[in-house]
C-alpha cells in the first residue's frame, strides 16, 4: 500500500506541476495580452493626437479666412456707403440741374422751330452742346454751376458691428 500512497504522491505532485505550468501559460498570455492592449490603446492614443494636431491647423486655416473674408467685407461695406452717399449727392445734383433745365425752358420761345432752345435772354444751343455751357454763358442767371468733385468718403462712415 506504500506503493499505491507514493505513486498518488507522485501523481499529485506532476499534476501540481502540471497546474503550475498551466498557470505560468495562462500568466504569460495574460501578460502578452495585456502588452498587446496597452500598444493599441497608445496606438489608438497616437492617432487621436495626431487628428487634434490637424484639426488644430484646419482650425486656425479657416479662422484666418474668416478673418480675411470678414475684413474684405467690412471694406466692400465701407466702398457701398461711399458710392450710396455718391449716388444720393449725384442725384440731388441731378435733381438741381432738372430745375434750372425747367426754369430755363420755362422762359423758352414755344414756337421756335429749329433743333435748339432760346432762352428769355436769347441764348440759342443746340440739344448736343453741355447744359454747363448754357448756364455759364448766362451772366444774369442767378444760377451758378460749380464743378465740383464728389467728396464722399469710407474715413466720413463710422460703422458699428
Amino acid at each position: 500500500m506504500a506503493s499505491s500512497s507514493g505513486n498518488s504522491m507522485s501523481n499529485s505532485g506532476s499534476e501540481e506541476d502540471l497546474h503550475n505550468q498551466r498557470k505560468r501559460k495562462r500568466m504569460e498570455s495574460n501578460r502578452e495580452s495585456a502588452r498587446r492592449s496597452r500598444m493599441r490603446k497608445q496606438k489608438h492614443l497616437d492617432e487621436l493626437m495626431a487628428q487634434v494636431t490637424q484639426l488644430v491647423k484646419d482650425n486656425n486655416q479657416i479662422l484666418t479666412t474668416i478673418n480675411f473674408t470678414t475684413q474684405h467685407y467690412i471694406n466692400m461695406e465701407a466702398e457701398n456707403s461711399v458710392l450710396r452717399a455718391q449716388m444720393m449727392e449725384l442725384s440731388q445734383r441731378l435733381e438741381s440741374l432738372n430745375e434750372i433745365l425747367h426754369y430755363l425752358n420755362s422762359g423758352t420761345n414755344s414756337n421756335n422751330s429749329n433743333d435748339g432752345f432760346e432762352t428769355s435772354e436769347g441764348f440759342e444751343t443746340t440739344s448736343d452742346e453741355s447744359f454747363t455751357t448754357i448756364i455759364s454763358n448766362h451772366n444774369n442767371n442767378p444760377f451758378v454751376i460749380i464743378n465740383q468733385p464728389i467728396m464722399a468718403s469710407s474715413d466720413m462712415m463710422m460703422f458699428q458691428y
